[in-house]
């Protein structure tokens, strides 16, 4: 038989520009993300000459962050990234969260959400 935590933690996907990383991951971990992950990644943006030279690129380089939430956190931590991060913007970054349905941890944890 398994230990298992269902229907409260949301798993959270964020993709930004590599500039942001220690912003990001302090602000997640203030936030309470657990097992926050990252990862980095490039854009697949092309630019032309004339946009480079007026600035008008989004950058390329990325940093992908995976981490858990509590499911009571999850609007709190979304906001927070519209408000800090400036999410609600083009070219400044994109989280969204996935319901977890079931968590096997496979040994003596015996959690239950609150």
């Amino acid at each position: 038989m398994s230990n298992e935590v269902s229907g409260c933690i949301e798993f959270l996907t964020v993709i930004a520009g590599r500039k942001h990383k220690g912003a990001l991951l302090d602000a997640l971990s203030e936030a309470g993300g657990r097992l926050i992950h990252a990862v980095y990644g490039k854009g697949s943006v092309k630019s032309g000459y004339l946009a480079d030279m007026l600035g008008l690129v989004p950058e390329e380089n990325k940093i992908v962050i995976v981490c858990l939430l509590s499911a009571k956190k999850s609007s709190a931590v979304l906001d927070m990234l519209v408000r800090k991060f400036h999410f609600d913007k083009p070219n400044t970054g994109i989280a969204f969260t996935v319901p977890v349905e079931r968590l096997d941890f496979g040994g003596p944890y015996h959690g239950t959400c609150q």
